[in-house]
């Protein structure tokens, strides 16, 4: 079981590593870039099955005990969110076979993405603050690596605000850990868990709450931190947006949800109250943002903005039921958001743009695509019976039994323009002849190649079909995200399960 705690971390970095001693070999860098995803999912899986039938899974490293050693746990939440990440990051991978140059092969590309994914994988598995906080660094070097391979003005500038931004939020994270280690004495989540309720001034612990929102706000693009995202997410080639928009603003949300329930709930009327002010300005200005739009890529980067406020409606709310439901949301948002970007990725590649008001009569000539891209966006609207809808539901559900009834109107609200700029995308990409000022003599307006059409269509139709099954068979996803979020809420369970014997 160890094994299983510790594979989808060290793995992606042997492979890494591995990728950058054979970088001029394409066929070894292709076959090393998918040792991450399928570790990740299927070390997710196998941890879920074994968090149902045997409990939370708990390691430390170095044989030292809890609350001193490093502490490796998997419950529901950590093993369900690794399970979803692996196959995100799965289909992205599949999708890049297709269109990433070899020259960014060769810098390393494959390697970075590996290193990404064991920094995602430690986030959702360690069971202690500071190197919670090294996982998240791990992300940030190997993100920005990404997000600049290749160069360019535009790449240089969007990794740039991208990589000030969040050591902003590195600074702050920081402040906490070491606030938290001041007033608790450990770093361990357990320990500080069962100290936190004895520290004398609660006052100071609230306050270190609030140098959290502020970091896991910042990396989850939670309002007002958001702005850093739509300025880099489009600058990219469209596979590392597609990662991107899958992976790392879960893991802030995932941060915020661990964190937020296991460490401060000293003073819930407080904090969670600001989160559900933050989640409905989230909403809010992210829909408003994308409906401004007028590029593919930006109106979904900002969309990305105001899903994020689906997610912190449930923390805020802070019931079992709210919770199962932003964690469901969670999920959905992962599949339909990776698709929709890697649908972009062939609409710009017919139509030689990602601007709208030089797209058009897509449907036309690609009805199965025109197909694909609706069922997405409609999940992402929240029409029945998709998993948008299922997950929405399942919030706003949480909502009424706790009479929050100011959040979902929001959430009502935001579903609705969130419709009308997928419309938007449709009527212009989609629906109507092809303008006037659109490109008729691109270099990549050709066909692909039948190799090329199932390396790229393969992982849409995956990611799509699986959250059109979540859609309709929501029941076993939602009993196991109700059981991650009674243990969220129940912390015994976790304390339990990593300080055990110690205690």
């Amino acid at each position: 079981m160890s094994f299983l705690l510790v594979a989808p971390i060290i793995l992606p970095m042997l492979s890494a590593l591995t990728g950058l001693l054979l970088r001029n070999s394409m066929p070894a860098q292709r076959s090393l870039s998918l040792v991450g995803p399928l570790t990740i999912a299927i070390s997710g899986l196998w941890l879920l099955i074994v968090a149902e039938n045997d409990g939370i899974q708990a390691m430390t490293l170095g044989a030292w005990p809890a609350p001193f050693g490093i502490v490796l746990v998997a419950d529901h939440f950590s093993a369900f969110m690794l399970t979803v990440a692996g196959l995100v990051s799965l289909a992205a991978i599949i999708y890049s076979f297709a269109v990433l140059h070899e020259r960014n092969i060769r810098f390393g590309h494959y390697s970075a993405v590996n290193l990404m994914l064991a920094g995602v994988a430690g986030a959702f598995l360690t069971g202690d603050m500071f190197n919670l906080f090294v996982w998240f660094e791990l992300m940030l070097i190997a993100s920005f690596v990404l997000l600049a391979l290749g160069g360019g003005r535009r790449r240089i500038e969007g990794s740039v605000k991208y990589v000030a931004i969040n050591l902003v939020s590195s600074a702050f994270f920081l402040a906490g850990v070491g606030i938290l280690y001041a007033i608790t004495g450990t770093l361990n989540m357990a320990d500080i868990s069962v100290k936190i309720g004895e520290v004398d001034n609660q006052g100071l612990v609230t306050v270190t709450a609030m140098f959290f929102i502020v970091s896991f706000g910042l990396k989850s693009a939670a309002f007002p931190l958001f702005f850093w995202l739509p300025a880099s997410y489009h600058t990219p080639s469209i596979e590392v947006t597609a990662l991107f928009s899958g992976l790392l603003t879960k893991v802030g949300v995932y941060a915020l949800l661990r964190v937020f329930t296991l460490i401060f709930w000293n003073d819930v009327d407080f904090t969670h109250t600001l989160i559900m002010v933050i989640a409905g300005f989230t909403m809010v200005i992210g829909v408003i943002g994308a409906v401004a739009q007028y590029d593919y890529r930006r109106l979904l980067s900002f969309h990305i903005v105001s899903q994020i406020g689906y997610m912190l409606m449930g923390l805020s709310i802070f019931t079992p039921a709210a919770i199962a439901g932003a964690i469901l949301f969670m999920a959905h948002n992962m599949l339909v958001k990776t698709s929709l970007f890697l649908v972009g990725g062939v609409l710009a590649h017919y139509s030689g743009t990602e601007s709208l008001s030089r797209m058009g009569g897509i449907y036309r000539s690609r009805p199965f695509l025109a197909g694909l891209f609706a069922i997405a966006a409609l999940s992402l609207a929240g029409l029945p019976p998709s998993s948008g809808f299922i997950s929405k539901l399942a919030l706003v559900r949480a909502g009424i039994d706790a009479e929050d009834y100011a959040i979902i109107g929001v959430s009502l609200g935001v579903s609705l323009f969130t419709m009308y700029s997928m419309v938007k995308i449709w009527n212009s990409a989609f629906w109507r002849p092809l303008p006037e000022n659109a490109p008729r003599s691109v270099p990549s307006l050709r066909e692909l190649r039948p190799i090329e059409q199932a390396l790229m269509m393969g992982p849409i139709i995956l990611l799509i079909g699986l959250s059109v099954v979540l859609g309709f068979v929501a029941q076993p996803v939602l009993e196991i995200a109700t059981t991650a979020a009674d243990s969220l809420i129940d912390r015994s369970g976790y304390v339990d399960a990593v300080l055990g014997a110690s205690r």
